[in-house]
């Protein structure tokens, strides 16, 4: 499936919904939408990850690469990631940098 990443900005979020497989050749269209979505300045990054089918390490890199560009007083959500892309993101530790939730519901 390909890989799609569309952005949604609200007055203190921004929101990307992630489809399809997040590889080393889609990671560079993820990284551009979150660099899209700094420009707005949101108070939160909201990562909806429901439809994303897999993600490598490349997607990993992405996300660190969000939590870096976005700052650290910028929340970032994952949202109803699939067990295998959970698992994923678990291996890593870097569930202790971002708050995931199956359904988003601001802290």
């Amino acid at each position: 499936m390909a890989f799609d990443a569309t952005l949604e900005t609200t007055p203190d979020a921004a929101i990307i919904t992630l489809s399809g497989e997040l590889d080393a050749s889609a990671a560079p269209k993820f990284r551009t939408a979150i660099e899209q979505a700094a420009e707005s300045s949101p108070a939160r990054l909201v990562l909806m990850m429901q439809n994303l089918d897999y993600m490598a390490s490349a997607g990993l890199r992405a996300l660190v690469f969000a939590k870096q560009k976005m700052g650290s007083s910028v929340e970032l959500y994952v949202i109803g990631a699939q067990e295998a892309v959970a698992e994923t993101i678990e291996l890593t530790g870097f569930q202790h940098s971002v708050t995931m939730q199956s359904e988003y519901q601001p802290v």
